[in-house]
């Protein structure tokens, strides 16, 4: 391995640290001047990635591959198995070996120890725990009333530490600040981490801002900036929402309401992209801004509407897939926009290559391929992207709904998608196909399967070279989560 920052390299393309941050459900779409000028200021300075996708539509499988470079087929990890097998290589890994201080901070319940993605940190923080403990009062959060929040606090103030819990619980009940999902929390705790740290070592930052997710509750100020001019704040965020029980037609949101619901997610970027502004001021004042490296980018996109969806499950439409992706400094400063289609995997190859560190088992294990401005890697030709399990399963959608609808019940199946500029064709394991013309159809409304049956069997093939030979690894089974996740991860709608 390469000795941190032991090269002769000018230190302006070979960075000191790396700052890597995602945006929890940021999809490229909303992402503009308004909703994220801080964004848009890192890319004018830095380098803006405008055809950046991500390799699945959720949380847990894309983290899997911005950590291992591979996809989910090849990570293994995924609805159907969901936890990051202790053999693979992971970014924080590679930069733990290479000597780097590693420390994350996750504020999505998926990105934890409990599923495999704590190795290589010599720190990972919960950011929804005020004092980190493996007891989660997330129960106690999401209590609908008064009696609920203090069956909760029975069932689980003596789960570990009754002290911690009680403080954890005070936190979230009473002194929690409105409108705020851990972000604000984070970028503080980062902040002094950087002020008061005294190690020599380059370090390598993640961070999971989860704001954009469901629920979105943005602070109102925030809201205000975003919703209709008619539209009242209180009424807005008294919106149900609930994307697995709208998909199965347990209740119904109007044009009005999904109107509504794209006003406060876009004022949730606002809101986080204000956060961004605060690390990177908190790099400034540290002294780090100039020798830092900073990734920014969303793990996958969201449905608010399109296409009569909710949320992120069950489909690879672009909706879900295209994502912001901006990096800035060294040699990534000044580029402006690139339109080469890249992909979040692609994400460890080139921080290995900006960074120096070399990492053979990392790269020997990746799909990626190199973004750096001077690697000698191929540009590619297409990305693709996997659902390789539904999640939550359609059992699981009948055992909490009973009869669900055909439309939902369709996506009972593993789907594989491939996409170049000009074409995107999606295939599932039960025959079913479809092939879009992007350029005269960017929405994917318009299936031309049948009308260009050479195109499907051109970008079939390519499917099948880049995943047939392919596995599941690991498929044959998941780890049993703690009921206290479970119940998290039921309030960000992914159960």
């Amino acid at each position: 391995m390469a000795e941190p920052n032991g090269r002769d390299n000018d230190p302006h393309t070979n960075p000191r640290n790396v700052a890597l941050v995602v945006l929890d459900t940021a999809r490229a779409r909303s992402v503009d001047p308004t909703t994220a000028p801080t964004l848009c200021r890192l890319a004018d300075e830095g380098t803006a990635f405008s055809n950046a996708f991500a390799t699945a539509p959720w949380t847990l499988p894309s983290h899997a591959s911005l950590f291992t470079g591979l996809y989910a087929s090849e990570h293994g990890t995924h609805g159907g198995h969901t936890y990051l097998d202790d053999d693979l290589r992971t970014l924080p890994g590679a930069f733990a070996d290479a000597g780097y201080e590693t420390v994350g901070v996750s504020n999505n319940t998926w990105i934890t120890e409990e599923f495999g993605f704590d190795r290589g940190f010599e720190t990972l923080r919960k950011g929804w725990q005020y004092i980190q403990s493996d007891a989660d009062m997330g129960a106690v959060v999401r209590g609908e009333n008064l009696r609920e929040k203090l069956q909760a606090t029975r069932e689980r103030l003596f789960d570990g530490n009754p002290l911690v819990n009680a403080t954890n619980i005070c936190y979230s009940e009473l002194l929690q600040p409105a409108g705020d999902d851990g972000a604000d929390r984070s970028t503080s705790w980062i902040a002094d981490w950087l002020s008061s740290r005294d190690d020599d070592r380059p370090f390598f930052l993640f961070c999971n801002y989860i704001e954009p997710h469901v629920t979105y509750d943005p602070p109102r100020e925030y809201a205000d900036r975003f919703l209709p001019a008619d539209a009242d704040y209180q009424d807005a965020i008294a919106i149900r929402q609930d994307p697995r029980a709208y998909d199965c037609e347990d209740y119904a949101i109007t044009d009005r309401e999904f109107a509504l619901l794209r006003g406060l997610y876009r004022a949730e970027l606002a809101y986080v992209d204000d956060q961004l502004a605060a690390l990177r001021t908190a790099l400034e004042d540290a002294d780090e801004w100039e020798e830092t490296l900073l990734i920014v980018c969303g793990d996958h996109g969201e449905h608010i509407g399109e296409r009569d969806f909710f949320g992120h499950q069950y489909n690879l439409y672009d909706t879900l897939l295209h994502v912001p992706l901006i990096a800035h400094g060294g040699a990534f400063t000044g580029r402006g926009r690139r339109d080469d289609l890249v992909q979040l995997l692609d994400l460890p190859e080139t921080l290995l290559e900006a960074t120096g560190v070399d990492d053979p088992a990392l790269r020997g294990q990746s799909s990626g391929r190199s973004m750096y401005p001077q690697t000698a890697a191929e540009p590619r030709e297409a990305v693709f992207a996997e659902y390789v399990s539904p999640q939550p399963s359609i059992e699981r959608l009948e055992d909490r709904f009973g009869e669900i609808p055909d439309r939902v019940r369709r996506f009972d199946r593993r789907l594989r998608a491939v996409r170049t500029r000009e074409y995107k064709y999606v295939r599932a394991d039960d025959g079913f196909e479809r092939l879009h013309d992007l350029e005269a159809d960017p929405n994917e409304r318009t299936d031309l399967a049948d009308d260009d049956p050479d195109r499907v069997r051109d970008l079939r093939g390519r499917l099948e070279a880049r995943f047939d030979p392919l596995e599941d690894v690991g498929a044959d089974g998941s780890v049993e989560m703690r009921a206290g996740t479970k119940e998290r991860l039921a309030d960000l709608g992914y159960l």
